[in-house]
């Protein structure tokens, strides 16, 4: 009768470590990861809700180096941009008009950018603003509690070719794209293919499901030794 005392506690620090591993690893990222120099690159950002209220807004830095060209409007998101001194996008906001990102769900916001001309690593400072008023700033460095997604520039073999690359791609885009005041949403932008997502958190998530799941049952398995106990 040992062991089903202890499994309460067995299996509750369980599913506590785990789903404090599956919530550390649900960072804002910004993919692809690797991309080419002088590539026109259509970039995806994931963000998902830490907490349990729903995200509202969402800004994300463009890095130096790298042009903003267009972006994809998203039902019930305002899109936002500030420029500056030379004309160029130098941030763009995602900001809620619905109910926003809830707790346990994520959203995507995909864009064009134009990369560096030359190898490097581009660090995507992202801010992320919950409903009550707190702000997330992803702009640490690797192995922080926030770090920053970090897309590699380079030609090394076997990079992939980007969905959007050459110079008369990305001057259609430049030309559907309006060149209005910042703070104007672009609802001319051209629709960049749906972005796959593959990163870990899914499989995260999933794990800690189930091992929660299983804590639950064996809190009710040992419930239900107890009680046995006692009427013995």
């Amino acid at each position: 009768m040992k062991l089903f005392k202890r499994l309460p506690l067995i299996a509750t620090a369980a599913a506590g470590f785990l789903l404090f591993s599956g919530i550390a690893s649900a960072h804002v990222t910004v993919k692809p990861a690797v991309s080419q120099p002088d590539a026109w690159e259509t970039y995806t950002i994931k963000i998902p809700t830490e907490k349990e209220i729903p995200t509202t807004k969402v800004t994300l830095k463009v890095p130096e180096g790298v042009e903003l060209m267009s972006y994809q409007p998203v039902p019930e998101w305002k899109i936002t941009t500030e420029k500056d001194g030379a004309g160029k996008i130098s941030s763009i906001t995602w900001d809620a008009t619905g109910a926003g990102i809830q707790a346990g769900e994520f959203q995507q916001f995909n864009f064009v950018a134009h990369n560096p001309g030359k190898e490097t690593n581009v660090a995507w400072d992202a801010f992320q603003y919950y409903k009550d008023g707190s702000i997330v700033e992803w702009t640490g460095d690797e192995g922080s509690e926030s770090p920053h997604s970090i897309t590699k520039i380079t030609t090394a073999a076997g990079v992939a070719e980007p969905a959007d690359h050459g110079h008369d791609a990305a001057a259609g885009d430049q030309q559907d794209q309006k060149q209005g005041d910042a703070g104007t949403t672009d609802t001319t932008a051209p629709t960049p293919p749906a972005a796959t997502d593959n990163s870990s958190t899914s499989v995260v998530q999933t794990a800690t499901l189930v091992v929660s799941i299983a804590a639950l049952v064996l809190s009710v398995i040992s419930l239900v030794a107890a009680l046995a106990k006692k009427k013995r």
